[in-house]
């Protein structure tokens, strides 16, 4: 059911002893951040939709999120914890008790509660903190003489916890990445699963206590068995803790590319919403430790064919940091990325952006790699052979070329569409540099700000170059006459060049919303604007080529015809456009849903493959029918039905319609012959219909000559039949006349 209660809904309880009604966490009128527990009365025969009138306070000043409040055995309490304060009401007798653990005689550390979970066959609370400790609240009906006991292994915040179905285990995780176990509410009696990937925010435990289910902060579930064993797990997107490398595709497998787990790369795909694979680049154990100082990676850039890759991993220190520019190559023997080159503090201060040249027409001679630094220089990376004769590789990459601009930062870099020049902005000044010989050709300038983001167009629109300052300027400059051509105040944040078009899109962020606006760097009137494209902040963008251009009738979405354009939000929420309903995105053409021409190609598919075949050949010989069961072809909604994943599909109630019209055999659906009879058969019907008296009599006699034959008859063909009718409908009675 939906609950409409006036304002922000939070959370939603629904305790097993209360059937009639429903306990909500809602902001509190005239405070921004005081919240309230409040129960809302269920009306008997209420449908899909209640409109809450009437709401009862139970508990004042709780905690907004869904850990701090807890029922207690049989919904006769309810538990709400924030800071360093307890709250327990009784619904019986309506007795409200608070505990404070500023109060408490504690041995140091931070008392603060993280989360609370109550046992469910008698009276004891669990409570985890911030210090990483555990407490068993009992008898706390009494104000003075409640007891606890302590329970610590978590040398940080204890994230979650849970108790299985009896009460005898209570499971809890926090920033370790490993789930614990407790026996018998002793600290001696315990149980490890380390190594699950990362921290845990959630612990959920099956109804029948058969499986525990983890939620981890990077966006992933994990099933257990009740022996604490690892059973599967479910992962789409890893959420990371910041997307520094921005969003780039893989041009091999047009998967999207970003930071996963902690010094990786996740390769994603968008078709199929699973990890392709995850490289590991910086090859460090990650300690999930708050503030210590450890490498990530930063930077990432793909070669146009897809066989190198570029990568920055520096340490998290501001002043002096560890950088290391890693090559890797894409090895076929072993489908996957093999470091080439290792350079150690490729610049003097932290890097801000690198792109690749990679041009066929000259081959290998034309591909080189650009970065930039906050050290105010850029520099040319190409490929040498290498000399070393126990190197395992042929080449290597080393520095070729120093670039700088009046000792300014360089910020950002692009090659043009050919590869001749080489764009690098310097603060508020762009410069262009022939990329054969180095020189420095012409520089651009649009005070005030800084360059924030510069790129090339394309095709027709590639005399153009754009740039957008952190003052919000979106500049367009014309590369044959050095002159700015056009100029917008849009406080862009992102802009993304399609690599197949001459489409530039630019992401603005304006009065806390985000707006999105397509243009050709020749007309300076956008093509496409979506105003209020989501209220969070888009931080990134990329378009992902499609494997064919998409048919689209309306020219408002002609831009997305060869690629398709996604965005990652600042809270990692990766959205995208589409030209299509809901209803058409989940009932795609057949040609894109089969699954068997996607699978991967194994020995025993393919000796399955052979034994149909053989099968099919030898009911063929042997003069068998081959019957075609219409049910083998499912329809498009059933495969989507049964391949995408339950958690991203819509309500059962959209699916059923959906579902069932696919089930239905359409009319049209018949071959031209049978239509062709079908018209024939109804406008002979038509004739008979009209001198149906006329003909009977000639039916009867036709009838006993035909029974005095007997096998010597035939049957009559339609076209005879028919010339049989034209006969008995002419007129015979001027014979009468002779």
């Amino acid at each position: 059911q939906t609950f409409t209660v006036g304002s922000k809904l939070l959370a939603l309880y629904t305790p097993a002893s209360a059937e009639d009604s429903v306990f909500v966490v809602i902001p509190k009128k005239g405070e921004r951040d005081t919240f309230q527990l409040v129960s809302v009365k269920l009306a008997k025969g209420a449908g899909q939709d209640l409109e809450a009138k009437e709401l009862s306070v139970v508990l004042d000043g709780v905690g907004a999120s869904v850990k701090h409040i807890a029922f207690g055995r049989e919904g006769a309490y309810v538990v709400s914890v924030k800071d360093v304060s307890l709250q327990v009401y009784f619904f019986k007798g309506k007795l409200l008790n608070r505990f404070s653990l500023s109060t408490v005689k504690t041995k140091g550390g931070d008392n603060h509660f993280s989360c609370v979970m109550c046992h469910p066959t008698e009276d004891c609370i669990a409570t985890g903190h911030a210090d990483g400790k555990i407490r068993l609240w009992r008898n706390f009906h009494h104000r003075k003489e409640y007891t606890y006991s302590t329970l610590h292994w978590h040398h940080d915040i204890v994230m979650d916890l849970a108790f299985s179905m009896e009460g005898t285990r209570l499971l809890s995780g926090g920033v370790e990445a490993v789930l614990v176990q407790w026996h018998n509410e002793s600290s001696c009696q315990k149980d490890f699963l380390p190594r699950l990937g990362s921290p845990i925010e959630y612990i959920s435990m099956s109804s029948d206590g058969a499986l525990c289910c983890t939620l981890h902060t990077d966006n992933r579930i994990t099933i257990i068995n009740s022996n604490l064993r690892f059973s599967r797990s479910i992962q789409g997107l890893i959420k990371s803790r910041d997307v520094k490398t921005g969003l780039v595709v893989d041009p091999r497998t047009k998967a999207l590319v970003l930071n996963g787990e902690p010094g990786h790369l996740q390769f994603y795909s968008l078709q199929s919403d699973q990890q392709l694979f995850s490289l590991d680049i910086v090859q460090r154990q990650y300690i999930h430790q708050a503030g210590l100082k450890q490498s990530d990676l930063v930077k990432v850039a793909f070669s146009a064919q897809g066989t190198w890759l570029a990568t920055v991993e520096e340490s998290e220190e501001v002043t002096d940091p560890e950088l290391q520019l890693k090559l890797w190559f894409y090895s076929e023997e072993t489908q996957s990325f093999q470091l080439n080159t290792r350079i150690n503090t490729p610049h003097d201060n932290h890097i801000t952006d690198m792109c690749f040249r990679d041009m066929d027409e000259l081959g290998d001679d034309s591909l080189i790699l650009v970065t930039t630094g906050r050290d105010c220089v850029f520099k040319v990376w190409v490929m040498v052979e290498d000399t070393d004769p126990e190197a395992q590789q042929s080449v290597s990459w080393s520095c070729d070329f120093v670039g700088s601009y009046h000792n300014y930062q360089a910020t950002n870099c692009c090659f043009s569409e050919d590869g001749s020049l080489l764009a690098v902005s310097f603060e508020e000044t762009v410069t262009v540099w022939d990329s054969l010989t180095w020189d420095l050709k012409c520089t651009f300038c649009h005070p005030p700000g800084n360059i924030r983001n510069i790129c090339f167009g394309r095709l027709t629109c590639s005399k153009y170059l754009i740039g957008a300052t952190d003052y919000g300027f979106l500049c367009c400059w014309n590369l044959l006459t050095c002159a700015l051509e056009w100029s917008a105040h849009l406080n862009v944040v992102v802009l993304q060049p399609d690599p197949l078009s001459e489409h530039i899109a630019a992401v603005s962020w304006l009065s806390k919303e985000s707006s999105l606006f397509v243009f050709k760097p020749n007309e300076p009137r956008p093509i496409y604007i979506q105003r209020n494209l989501c209220k969070e902040k888009i931080l990134l963008a990329a378009f992902v080529p499609r494997d064919e251009p998409e048919t689209i009738s309306s020219e408002k979405y002609l831009w997305l015809r060869k690629s398709q354009l996604f965005f990652l939000t600042d809270t990692q929420e990766l959205m995208t456009l589409s030209t299509k309903s809901l209803e058409e995105r989940l009932t795609p053409s057949s040609k894109q849903l089969a699954v068997e021409e996607s699978l991967p190609v194994t020995p025993f598919s393919l000796l399955l493959g052979k034994h149909r075949r053989q099968q099919a050949q030898e009911d063929i010989d042997l003069g068998k029918p081959v019957v075609h069961n219409k049910q083998e072809q499912a329809s498009p909604a059933v495969k989507e039905l049964l391949h995408t994943p339950a958690h991203v599909l819509p309500s059962a109630s959209f699916l059923c319609t959906i579902f069932i019209n696919s089930l239905l055999i359409s009319k049209e659906n018949k071959s031209a012959e049978e239509v062709a009879d079908e018209v024939e058969m109804e406008s002979e019907k038509a004739e008979d219909d009209s001198d149906e008296e006329d003909v009977t009599e000639m039916e009867q006699e036709d009838t006993s000559h035909v029974e005095l034959l007997g096998e010597m008859t035939c049957k009559l063909s339609k076209s005879q039949e028919k010339e049989l009718r034209k006969i008995r409908k002419m007129d015979y009675s001027w014979i009468s006349a002779f």
